[in-house]
């Protein structure tokens, strides 16, 4: 071993435990939102963060379903006792009392700041007459102990304001749907929605709550959320990236042991992969702290891409010539294949997903380090006499159809004819509009959540109202002055009910207005004997509530830290935020029937808008898949430049750019024939493709497609291209959409890619 090798060899292996060293401590996610944009406009940025941390990505969802009402009921119970006791759930909402005991004392104390009482002799003589109807209705246990403190029941009335107990369906004591066949549970986590190590530890204590519960009673019970989503798309990645990285690898590695007939040959084949994608991840790691498992997923296409070189090495190595002497003849071809490769992976590094700047920075890193293991590092490994594929078998074959296949031109014409007119004729209908297109949930439990969620008026994520101020007073003046707007649109029908951060946490202009509307003590004395003339009640046990009111008036304004230790902070927390230095209000509608009436009352309101996240998602999806298209034409032009300044001609630079065109062309009117849609991630495999299959017409274009030699390059073009279509192909089998929509296309692309090349390659070489 020369010496020049012994520091190759060492330069290697340190590089190797650096990368193993920060991937060990490299954190990984499963945060779907990194293939949401970085910077979007105010109502995607809305958007985004309603996905990862919003009051309704905490909620999950359950209903139970079979056996008796009486049955159901009875889980019901069981289950919600069960998991109030868990420190995992915020709040758990059944119907026997949606809001927990802190909010409760939350409430009792500040019932005066939190609304506007009528303590007038008028409005105390009517809620005492409500309260002697109750009591002789049999209810006089619930009252006996709150009436002396509250006997105008405002701590009921927020309470039921805030558990929307007026939009409710209860039997036997609990919560249920509609019509009566789902006991329904709402339970609000504590972790953000996209902690997804909190959300199925939270969905182990529902399931374990269900199943200490259900005993034979012949209930069933369904769960859903965004939470749910998460753990079952973790799930789902998982299973999809150990499976197909398994499945790719097996492929590959028994194609290659058939072709080579070496176990050693083919671990010094995997030693470029390898290298290559342990600095790919260090590289991830290093730059963004984490590694998205989707990125951890791209590896499987690394195998396929990166395996290239050292094929093209080995299949093109015969005795005549050792290894180091082919590595003169192709490192040139071999190079230039690596730079335009990494300047199609390199539009990626543009792109607002942070989830795709992750995958270029792994490619492209990883391209390069397997690149440079085979220059460097694998002539020094193979033996002076290694030889790659025998002489004899079908190289020679293959060769001849090469240099025939010329004749195929005037066909190959003809299907882009077909491909372009096809694509022409889908043009108003060829791109995929709607962002559930980018979601691994599926149809069913997409559908379960949207019933589930129906029969709950639980808030969904698609209409809200967002108002924005300088500051939290300003803004939650503002959230009072909607009130005034949205009560008559809701007793008018437009919408079922909103929330509002102002509920709970009211401006301290609106907290010393009702402060100042309360009597003084003497005014109040005088106004309750009025009351409690000719009634049955006892003046002195109301002495608490003159003690509650007289504090109330002097009581400091509630602040954020009012709420600490209550579920609602966690709520306020969700619909009060704050952005680039200004407070921002979340208010979730619920069943909204009218969104053009709400608009035309909102309309005079500065600084409020009606947010349909629907409309604002899909418009998000149309302006990345704009940038994706920038990005993609951005990549073919800097590789047609360098093709153009590397051979001096732009006649050659089009004779390699000719089958990539016809790649695309043919790949986008295989994609959409029999109605299928283009989505983003098919348009970055596209781009891919590009990148991928310049590498196969640079080698038609100069590999000396002659002799024993031309045999051997055509060879392990086909070698090479099979390990790329498989690498990626398992991507297609998967029903995770970037992965499938990626790994399909470019499956698809580069094979094309190596049909066409042949078909256009030079007929003198």
């Amino acid at each position: 071993m020369s010496r020049a090798g012994r520091i190759a060899i060492l330069i290697w292996l340190l590089g190797l435990g650096v990368a193993i060293g920060v991937i060990v401590r490299t954190p990984f996610s499963t945060d779907m939102s990194a293939f949401l944009p970085r910077s979007p406009d105010p109502a995607q940025q809305v958007l985004v963060e309603q996905l990862r941390s919003g009051v309704a990505s905490r909620l999950m969802l359950v209903g139970l379903e079979g056996g008796s009402p009486e049955n159901r009921a009875e889980v019901s119970r069981s289950m919600a006792a069960a998991l109030r006791k868990s420190d995992d759930f915020a709040a758990i909402d059944n119907g026997e009392g949606g809001v927990g005991a802190a909010d409760q004392d939350y409430i009792w104390r500040n019932r005066y700041l939190l609304v506007t009482a009528d303590l007038s002799q008028a409005g105390l003589k009517r809620a005492l007459d409500e309260d002697l109807a109750l009591l002789a209705s049999g209810l006089e246990p619930l009252l006996k102990d709150s009436i002396g403190r509250d006997p105008t029941g405002e701590t009921l009335r927020i309470v039921r304001t805030l558990s929307r107990e007026g939009d409710r369906h209860i039997r036997n004591g609990v919560w249920v749907s509609p019509d009566g066949s789902h006991a329904l549970i709402l339970a609000q986590t504590r972790a953000m929605g996209f902690d997804i190590d909190a959300q199925e530890q939270a969905l182990d204590q529902i399931q374990r709550a269900f199943t200490a519960s259900v005993h034979e009673s012949g209930v069933r019970m369904q769960v859903s959320g965004p939470g749910i989503f998460g753990v079952k798309t973790r799930a789902g990645m998982k299973h999809d990236v150990t499976l197909y990285s398994i499945l790719a690898m097996a492929l590959i590695v028994s194609l290659l042991l058939f072709v080579y007939r070496s176990p050693r040959v083919l671990l010094l084949i995997m030693i470029p992969v390898a290298s290559g994608a342990l600095a790919g991840l260090a590289a991830v790691s290093l730059w963004f702290g984490f590694v998205h498992g989707i990125t951890v997923g791209f590896g499987v296409t690394l195998i396929g891409e990166a395996v290239d070189y050292a094929i093209y090495l080995m299949t093109q190595t015969s005795r005549q010539s050792g290894a180091r002497e082919t590595l003169r003849r192709i490192w040139p071809t071999l190079r230039l294949g690596v730079l335009v490769s990494i300047c199609g992976f390199a539009a990626m590094l543009f792109s607002s997903f942070t989830g795709f700047v992750q995958l270029g920075i792994f490619t492209i890193v990883g391209l390069t380090v397997a690149a440079m293991v085979t220059r460097f590092v694998l002539p020094v490994l193979l033996r002076e006499d290694f030889a790659g594929t025998r002489d004899a078998g079908s190289a020679p074959a293959l060769l001849a159809i090469v240099q025939r296949a010329a004749r195929l031109r005037p066909a190959l014409l003809v299907l882009l004819i077909v491909a372009t007119a096809l694509i022409a004729s889908r043009r108003h209908d060829l791109w995929e509009d709607d962002l559930a297109s980018m979601s691994p949930v599926s149809a069913a439990d997409q559908r379960l959540d949207r019933d589930l969620r129906h029969d709950m008026g639980a808030p969904d994520v698609r209409q809200m109202i967002v108002a924005t101020a300088a500051d939290d007073e300003t803004l939650l003046r503002l959230c009072e002055r909607m009130d005034e707007v949205l009560q008559p649109l809701v007793k008018a029908g437009a919408l079922s009910g909103y929330d509002s951060p102002s509920r709970f946490l009211p401006s301290k202009a609106m907290q010393e207005m009702r402060k100042a509307a309360l009597p003084d003590r003497a005014v109040l004395e005088r106004d309750l004997d009025a009351a409690l003339a000719g009634m049955p009640f006892r003046r002195e046990i109301f002495v608490p509530f003159l003690d509650v009111v007289e504090a109330a008036r002097q009581a400091s304004p509630l602040r954020r830290a009012s709420l600490d230790g209550t579920a609602l902070s966690l709520k306020l927390d969700s619909q009060l935020l704050h952005d680039m230095g200004r407070s921002v209000a979340i208010m979730p509608l619920r069943n909204v029937s009218d969104p053009a009436r709400i608009g035309q009352a909102l309309a005079g309101i500065e600084s409020v808008e009606l947010l349909d996240l629907k409309t604002a998602s899909d418009g998000m999806l149309h302006d990345y898949r704009r940038e994706a298209l920038l990005l993609a034409l951005l990549g073919s032009g800097v590789i047609a430049i360098l093709l153009t300044l590397y051979f001096r001609s732009p006649l050659i630079s089009l004779a390699v750019l000719a089958p990539l065109a016809f790649a695309v062309v043919a790949t986008i009117a295989i994609l959409i024939a029999g109605g299928g849609r283009l989505s983003i991630f098919n348009l970055f495999g596209l781009l891919l493709v590009v990148a991928v299959g310049s590498n196969y017409c640079l080698f038609f274009q100069r590999g000396g497609l002659a002799g024993e030699q031309g045999a051997r390059t055509v060879t392990s073009l086909l070698l090479a291209n099979i390990c790329t279509v498989v690498g990626f192909g398992v991507l297609g089998l998967s029903h995770i959409p970037v992965l499938y929509g990626i790994g399909g296309t470019v499956a698809i692309g580069t094979a094309l890619t190596l049909v066409a090349g042949a078909i256009l390659a030079p007929k003198e070489t």
